[in-house]
């Protein structure tokens, strides 16, 4: 190969490279076509691309960047994963299909977090971290669960409150109804005893003498 197209090569690998912080080494040699395309296919559809690379190039292109110590010690050729919505939900897939006997031998090596080296190991770890939206979720809920809790008892001691003003407005209703009734029965009873007085007075003797 050319120096002319080896400079191509390393120019194109720091263009596609530019600004990723999160990448995994993984070795698909070994893999058929056929295997390789329907893998690249499924880390595509999560948004991660896939590119075999000559090691010696890809590390003039990452060095001085965060990937830089990416490709160290790594001799022919290999892949880079990098893309997803974070490193969790990079590192879950690539995991999960290396782990997926249709993709055999397809293998995790070593990966870079963020500027750091991270083992297989490691990544494997992070493989297991809550992805960036699933934390958003928790923090939410977290956030929002005072709320919920003050809300609730807002509610119950309102519908407390609601409860002893109905419970009081029915007793006054009830003793007004008593009173009404009471009051009612007492005029009665004085209207009864009025009569009863009037009828019982004597009436006056008639003082006019036999006609004349």
């Amino acid at each position: 190969m050319s120096k002319y197209v080896k400079n191509l090569i390393t120019e194109h690998l720091r263009q596609r490279l530019d600004g990723v912080r999160d990448a995994l080494l993984v070795d698909v040699v070994g893999l058929k076509a056929n295997t390789a395309h329907r893998l690249r296919s499924e880390l595509r559809s999560k948004n991660i691309n896939l590119m075999v690379v000559k090691n010696s190039l890809a590390r003039r292109a990452v060095a001085g960047t965060p990937l830089a110590g990416l490709f160290d010690g790594i001799d022919g050729s290999a892949a880079v994963c990098w893309g997803g919505e974070d490193v969790v939900v990079l590192a879950k897939e690539v995991v999960r299909c290396a782990k997926d006997a249709q993709y055999t031998p397809f293998k995790l090596r070593r990966g870079v977090v963020d500027g750091q080296p991270f083992t297989a190991d490691q990544i494997e770890d992070v493989s297991k971290w809550p992805t960036r939206t699933e934390m958003l979720s928790i923090l939410v809920g977290q956030l929002l669960s005072p709320a919920y809790t003050l809300c609730g008892q807002l509610s119950a001691q309102g519908a407390a409150l609601l409860s002893q003003i109905e419970q009081a407005a029915e007793k006054t209703q009830a003793s007004g109804e008593t009173q009404a009734v009471e009051q009612t029965s007492s005029a009665e009873q004085t209207q009864q005893v009025g009569q009863t007085q009037v009828g019982d007075q004597p009436q006056p003797a008639d003082q006019s003498g036999p006609a004349q």
